[in-house]
């Protein structure tokens, strides 16, 4: 019998063992790392496995007692929505480490360190059944990436911009929600998600709440206007802090709106359907029409992560079982065809040292391991049929069109230019004239590479909807 004691503690011992052994024994440092990644890797697949899918209550609780004064309890347990982004956010840690692999020769410490625990910040996030301590732990998340990737790994120039605007926007946001928390408390006397989600609030009292809660997480999605952060932040950041961010920290803000919204504001969700659908149909226009327009390869992948991510709020406030089941999938394609493609340009960077799109071309005749890697990455970001994206979009499609048939028609708009930006991504990138006036190192992906990009291809291209969800999101819809 496996617990979540085990999932949580693996990842802090990992950070803490490294902080013990010298700089110079960097080898180790790096194996300690990723042991202790893979082996926290090795739990979720156990607990899937005595997992019962046919009830949406949460299993695997456990519970310490943490402020008994006030009725606060550390108390945690997972349901088939948390199972699967723990899933997805241990696969993403290893993956993360070996990738930066032969970058940690100055910083190996502390980017192991860093990465095992946002590690378990984020698991702490997904399993967290207290409302109090689940705002400490989604605020927690940005720190060690703020605090050590940006400010570390990041280029000089603009470091300290993306670090404040990184900081700042995700900070103002979360302060209306700890108001909301603390007036839950006073209500209900007990911050217990499970209790939370079974009190009836006011109509007028769950519009305020549920106006607070949109502040924090409408951060972290991120909606227009406040997802300038985004392109900024990965600019700045490393290939891996690319990878973890638009992994796992993007669905934070949609996995809110989840667990915490909709099922726990009924009334104030439908009142405030048309005010998500406005800025999420007008964000899927404007940044897929933005993305053409930039010259950075990352800044390109990061526009269109913002797209993607308003057309998966755009389904889950349709409160339709294709809508809310549909918004799931698009969540786990993108963390992993959105990584896959900051993945081949870190490939890119790493050669030829730069980011912009006009230096490169040809790669096809001189590079031909990597067009094919990122030919199947932008079919998947296409959500081209045959692909994990495909699905989910089509029943956020469905969704959408019972509720609002020109929000759909826009949403399907939206989908038609990413399949204009993702074209035109890989003729610019891949095809087109060879320039060897900028272009001078050439080497195809190495076998450390090659056997990361594998687990994308495959994810991007296998369309799955675990059993485990569909009980619990079958629960949301009731409530929502």
């Amino acid at each position: 019998y496996f617990d979540l004691s085990g999932l949580i503690l693996s990842p802090v011992l990992g950070s803490i063992t490294p902080l013990f052994i010298p700089n110079s024994r960097i080898r180790l440092i790096r194996l300690i790392g990723l042991c202790a990644s893979l082996i926290t890797f090795l739990y979720p697949p156990v607990l899937r496995i005595q997992f019962d899918p046919s009830t949406a209550k949460s299993q695997f609780v456990e519970s310490l007692r943490w402020l008994p004064y006030e009725n606060i309890h550390f108390i945690f347990g997972i349901d088939g929505i948390s199972l699967f982004f723990v899933i997805l956010t241990t696969f993403l840690i290893p993956i993360c480490i070996l990738v930066g692999w032969s970058g940690m020769r100055s910083y190996g410490k502390e980017y192991i360190t860093a990465s095992l625990i946002r590690e378990f910040l984020m698991i702490l996030v997904f399993c967290m059944l207290d409302l109090l301590l689940f705002y400490v732990f989604l605020e927690s998340v940005p720190i060690p990436m703020l605090g050590v990737v940006l400010w570390v790994w990041g280029s000089r120039q603009r470091k300290i911009k993306a670090a404040y605007q990184f900081f700042l926007y995700t900070l103002l946001g979360s302060v209306f929600m700890l108001l909301a928390i603390l007036l839950i408390l006073f209500q209900t006397g007990t911050t217990d998600l499970q209790i939370s989600l079974t009190t009836e609030f006011s109509e007028r009292r769950q519009i305020f709440l549920w106006i607070a809660s949109f502040a924090s997480f409408a951060v972290k999605v991120p909606m227009v206007p406040v997802h300038i952060w985004l392109p900024e932040a990965h600019v700045e950041a490393p290939t891996a802090g690319s990878v973890i961010l638009a992994g796992i920290p993007l669905k934070l803000g949609t996995y809110g709106f989840l667990r915490f919204s909709i099922p726990m504001f009924p009334e104030a969700t439908l009142c405030s359907t048309p005010f998500i659908y406005t800025p999420s149909a007008i964000a899927i226009i404007y940044t897929s029409s933005t993305t053409l327009r930039q010259i950075d390869l990352k800044k390109i992948i990061a526009y269109s992560s913002v797209a993607h991510m308003n057309l998966v709020t755009i389904g889950m406030f349709s409160r339709a079982a294709a809508g809310i089941g549909g918004s799931i999938l698009p969540m786990s394609g993108h963390g992993l065809v959105s990584s896959a493609l900051f993945l081949c340009v870190g490939v890119l960077y790493d050669r030829h040292k730069t980011r912009l799109v006009r230096y490169y071309g040809g790669s096809v005749s001189t590079m031909p391991n990597l067009p094919t890697i990122f030919f199947f990455s932008t079919l998947a970001n296409m959500s081209s049929p045959g692909t994990s994206s495909f699905i989910g979009e089509f029943l956020i499609l469905v969704g959408a069109f019972q509720r609002n048939s020109l929000v759909a028609a826009l949403a399907a708009l939206g989908m038609i230019l990413g399949a204009a930006y993702s074209l035109w991504l890989y003729n610019r990138a891949i095809s087109g004239n060879f320039k060897p006036s900028f272009l001078h190192k050439f080497s195809d992906p190495n076998g450390r590479e090659v056997s990361i990009f594998l687990p994308f291809i495959v994810g991007g291209v296998t369309v799955l909807f675990p059993d485990c969800m569909h009980t619990s999101v079958s629960n949301n819809v009731q409530h929502g």
